[in-house]
């Protein structure tokens, strides 16, 4: 069940970065015993800073390992736990916020998901913009110190709750968010370059084979990556979703068997990976606007 709702969460809202609004539902510094806490998942986003001391979050199936210094961000919807490994504690920076001012939080408890009655239209959406990666995508950061700074004084303005506090964290969360984005842009390109030669190779591969089944799953699989992740990858490299690559291989090798060779189009449908000459003649159809049978015979005339 967990990993069903892993998939789910957190749901996502297409917003240019001017629309974000974020509102702060908690902010403060807090120091915990070692030891694991329970396993939850929250209606809206966490940052949660070590300030001193070693922690642990386990998430997706992963255990993120945090040393003072570092955060993690925990999305809304995600089940993950939180454990402290350094003896006798650890000190945090922890901050709950929604991307959008969109959830009503009156106490602590609203934020923490009661699993017996689950309230499905509370969980806060994360922000997604064109070209920015999602901040939940790479979970740890180690942020820079004036990010830090930025959310000392977001605590500060929270805990002391002058005239105006609203809107001073909601600037503050702001530029923490950009810090945290643009430390994530960096991580991928250089996680695209450090995967980039063996993705190369892999699509050398699907060129040379095409009939070869390539689902995401097979290609995700290859890269050693998840299938968001390789997607992501696969995209920045050819412009294009893997899906659609296999595709446009498939298509190009079936254009040039019609134009060179005499195999019926039944077996080029199954060459370039489609054993079913219906489906195979409708995709032609749609992709070059004839049929196979037509387009060999256009080929030869010209």
């Amino acid at each position: 069940m967990e990993a069903a709702v892993d998939e789910v969460y957190p749901l996502k809202r297409n917003a240019l970065l001017r629309d974000w609004s974020p509102s702060i539902h908690y902010a403060q510094f807090q120091r915990m015993p070692a030891g694991a806490l329970a396993r939850r998942r929250l209606y809206d986003f966490e940052l949660l800073f070590v300030s001193q001391g070693e922690a642990a979050t386990t998430m997706r199936g992963e255990r993120y390992r945090l040393e003072a210094g570092q955060l993690i961000v925990l999305p809304a919807g995600v089940f993950h736990q939180n454990e402290v490994v350094s003896r006798p504690d650890a000190r945090f920076l922890g901050i709950h916020f929604d991307f959008f001012d969109e959830l009503d939080i009156q106490t602590e408890a609203d934020m923490v998901v009661n699993e017996q009655n689950v309230q499905q239209e509370k969980f806060a959406r994360e922000g997604c913009a064109e070209g920015m990666p999602l901040l939940s995508m790479h979970p740890v950061y180690t942020p820079s110190m004036p990010c830090i700074q930025l959310m000392e004084q977001l605590v500060q303005e929270f805990t002391m709750r002058s005239p105006g506090y609203e809107l001073a964290c909601k600037a503050l969360m702001q530029q923490i968010l950009v810090h945290l984005l643009r430390m994530a842009i960096a991580e991928s390109l250089s996680q695209a370059s450090q995967h980039s030669g063996k993705l190369m190779e892999l699509m050398a591969r699907m060129e040379a084979n095409p009939a070869l089944e390539w689902t995401n799953a097979i290609i995700a699989e290859g890269m050693e990556l998840s299938l968001d992740h390789t997607a992501k990858l696969f995209k920045q490299a050819a412009g294009m979703p893997p899906s659609e690559f296999v595709q446009s291989i498939r298509h190009r090798e079936a254009r040039r068997l019609l134009r060179e060779s005499e195999l019926p189009v039944e077996r080029i449908g199954e060459a370039v990976g489609y054993p079913d000459i219906h489906y195979f003649s409708r995709l032609f159809r749609k992709l070059e606007g004839i049929s196979p049978r037509e387009y060999r015979k256009l080929a030869r005339i010209l």
